[in-house]
């Protein structure tokens, strides 16, 4: 399954960049490919980088990371449930409120990359569990519709969005 597969109704404009930026990757190469990238970028930073803003009211990498890790677990929820043709509309989340209530820059950086490891690993699991049927499913989100298989490559892209601007204003 490539991105360059998803049709524009598969997502909402929102998440456009993120599956644009990806290019014409196979779906289960990218979540392996980003999370290597991601792991080896952040395994060996200092505890002062980690707690730095760029930017007043910008987060920490710590509280971004604890970010991509909650954005992952909602997308692979709303995954499995369209998967398993669920119709229930799912509701969106405030990823500020979630950031802000998460206790992210309380934790160590090597509690944070495990659990975004564990989290990967079950995504990975979970996708290659899918078949091209559940893939193509449709389910609606924060009153978006958007497929099983644009789910996956959001996640992807969504990290590797974030890990881009960890590189470019916090590194």
């Amino acid at each position: 399954m490539n991105a360059s597969q998803l049709n524009e109704n598969e997502y909402a404009p929102f998440y456009a960049n993120y599956i644009i930026n990806l290019g014409n990757v196979n779906l289960i190469e990218v979540l392996n490919s980003s999370f290597d990238d991601f792991l080896n970028t952040l395994s060996d930073l200092p505890e002062e980088k980690l707690m730095y803003r760029y930017a007043y009211g910008k987060w920490t990498i710590k509280e971004l990371i604890q970010h991509i890790i909650d954005a992952e677990r909602v997308m692979t929820y709303r995954a499995l449930r369209f998967s398993r043709k669920d119709t229930t509309e799912v509701p969106g989340f405030d990823e500020d409120w979630y950031v802000a209530n998460s206790n992210g820059n309380d934790r160590s950086l090597e509690e944070l990359l495990e659990e975004f490891t564990f989290i990967r690993k079950a995504s990975i699991s979970l996708f290659n569990s899918f078949n091209i049927e559940m893939l193509t499913r449709f389910g609606t989100a924060n009153g978006n519709d958007i497929s099983v298989r644009a789910l996956g490559f959001i996640i992807a892209g969504h990290q590797m969005h974030h890990l881009k601007i960890i590189k470019e204003k916090y590194l």
